[in-house]
């Protein structure tokens, strides 16, 4: 490895030359505390910036070793690692001067929610933080003083006040950790208890506006019905009070802008740990559960909705459903399906996003379009079949039909944002009132044998020299030696690999748009790699998942991992893989 010395010395040597001459500082350089690591140099001062790493040994760095020993911690303290690196950045970005993106300094920026990133991996031996560097130009002429300020004064400065344990606030890394493992209490109090979710008094549910994540200011703080409120002890917070959702078909009803969508949009968050001061750190939802809407347009293939919608007029098949343009009552049916496939234990629904046919059918419109004449069985006639035979618990907004309130475990009516339990009065009511005709026919779950056909990569080139990976890959076998699928992320609603666009606005659980980056990654790799027409969608993902689990991103990307990139759930797979058209 060479030494700082050396990378100064090269870089003065290179000084005014034209900017592809930046290329030659690639490599790794000792620095005594931390060693920088150039992967790879922007071709002009204009292009994307140049990425970067620097790799801390733990025995330089000094956390102590609780800081990081459980998954939780070690998430929740990478955030906070990368939270402080974004901050530092910002006090010397665009300090070093020169055209286009020149003195540029950045790393990812964190939303409310804490996730795990490539932006910062701590691993057994070492933390190692990826960012991105402008490298300094006149022109196009190399401006070599400029950028020897960012490698030797600005980037050492900022590694020292953030990867070493004795320059930190040592109460801020505490408290970023110990909230994080006080949330892995409540996540495993849910699971011992019965329990789809949990929202402590106090909460702030309201975001700043459509566009902020932000809490909003003066907003009313949550209160949980006294029917249903439970205390839980906690390792570090202490005794902890609020609204516990049992598993089962929970129903919120209430006026308009009364909160109904607001809690529901708190709750699908909520699979998600949350930052400190966020007012949703203690809004925990049982962490398998999907968000499900109308989704038309999307495309399905093989889907077995035959439970939703069977009998069609032109005899498809429904038991392995597929189409390029599904309606919103087929779009919805499959990611019912897709959703159990997926492990989901819990599904959350707003009436305000579904198809109506799909939900509910009244009597009066039974008698009108016999069920004979009627390919749709409607999704109150299964909430209880999916909750008590696959598992499957319920969540659902309504505002529009009572039905719902007949099969409802538990009733909450929001009122001025606080929730109210009028479970036994709206039971006392019902019996008032006929009960709709539910004859739904046998409820069975598909045996999710479904199989995914190998890409079709004949177009491909096969002669790069590259190996995987392509240009600057790896290397590999004469199997694999092809171009690698051009990735394009286009924020968090989709992303392309060669000119296939994947849209994901409809996930409306991706927190950010790094997770949609990560997604086309793993389908990437998924594709050249791992979908054989052997492996069923679920083997699939858990190959996916097992990989990124234990070997990190490496696998994924080809000659070095770039910063940004931020781990998905499992289900986000499931989603990413099922609306992939190629």
């Amino acid at each position: 490895m060479k030494s700082s010395n050396e990378l100064r010395t090269l870089l003065r040597s290179i000084d005014h030359k034209s900017y592809p001459a930046y290329k030659s500082l690639a490599g790794a350089y000792h620095f005594g505390s931390f060693i920088l690591s150039i992967d790879h140099v922007q071709g002009d001062p204009f292009a994307s910036p140049s990425s970067l790493h620097v790799e801390i040994a733990h025995k330089d760095a000094g956390f102590p070793g609780a800081c990081y020993a459980r998954d939780c911690s070690r998430i929740a303290l990478q955030d906070f690692l990368t939270r402080k690196l974004s901050s530092l950045f910002e006090d010397f970005n665009f300090k070093a001067k020169g055209s286009g993106k020149s003195g540029l300094m950045s790393v990812t920026r964190c939303g409310q929610e804490v996730l795990e990133r490539s932006a910062c991996q701590i691993t057994d031996t070492r933390i190692i933080a990826r960012f991105h560097i402008g490298f300094p130009a006149f022109g196009r002429t190399i401006n070599a003083g400029e950028l020897e300020k960012i490698l030797f004064d600005f980037l050492p400065r900022c590694v020292e006040s953030c990867f070493f344990y004795r320059r930190l606030d040592a109460k801020k890394v505490e408290n970023a950790v110990f909230l994080a493992e006080d949330q892995a209490a409540v996540r495993e109090i849910l699971n011992r208890e019965g329990l789809a979710a949990f929202v402590a008094n106090g909460s702030i549910l309201p975001r700043k506006s459509g566009v902020s994540d932000l809490p909003l200011k003066d907003s009313i703080p949550f209160t949980s019905p006294a029917s249903m409120e439970r205390t839980f002890t906690l390792p570090h917070k202490g005794e902890i009070k609020g609204m516990a959702v049992p598993k089962g078909i929970t129903l919120i009803v209430g006026g308009g802008y009364h909160g109904k969508s607001t809690l529901l949009e708190a709750l699908q968050m909520g699979v998600y740990n949350h930052i400190a001061g966020d007012g949703r750190e203690f809004v925990i939802t049982d962490d398998t559960a999907v968000k499900l809407r109308a989704e038309d347009g999307r495309s399905i293939r093989n889907v077995d909705i035959s439970l939703f919608i069977n009998d069609l007029p032109n005899k498809k098949d429904t038991t392995s459903f597929g189409t390029p343009d599904a309606s919103g009552s087929t779009s919805q049916a499959a990611g019912v399906i897709e959703g159990v496939e997926a492990g989901a234990r819990l599904f959350l629904i707003d009436e305000d996003t579904s198809a109506t046919n799909f939900m509910v059918r009244d009597d009066f419109m039974q008698q009108v379009i016999s069920r004979k004449k009627e390919p749709i069985t409607p999704f109150l006639e299964r909430a209880r079949d999916l909750y008590e035979k696959a598992g499957v618990s319920t969540i659902l907004v309504a505002g529009s039909s009572g039905a719902f309130f007949y099969i409802a475990d538990k009733i909450l009516q929001m009122d001025c944002y606080r929730p109210v339990d009028i479970t036994d009065h709206v039971k006392s009511l019902c019996k008032d009132h006929a009960a709709p005709r539910i004859q739904a026919p046998d409820f069975a779950v598909p045996d999710f044998a479904r199989l995914l056909p190998p890409a079709n990569r004949s177009a491909r080139g096969s002669d790069r020299r590259g190996g995987y990976g392509g240009r600057g890959g790896r290397g590999g076998s004469d199997d694999s030696r092809r171009e690698h699928m051009k990735v394009k992320t286009f924020g968090k609603d989709s992303f392309s690999l060669d000119k296939e666009t994947v849209d994901m606005r409809y996930v409306e659980q991706l927190a950010d748009s790094e997770q949609t980056n990560a997604l086309a990654h793993l389908l990437r790799y998924g594709l050249e790699q791992v979908i054989d027409g052997k492996k069923t969608v679920r083997q699939t993902v858990q190959v996916l998942f097992d990989i990124l689990n234990k070997q990190g991103w490496e696998p994924f990307c080809s000659s070095y991992v770039p910063c940004g990139l931020a781990k998905p759930r499992k289900q986000e797979i499931f989603a990413c893989i099922n609306r992939f058209r190629g």
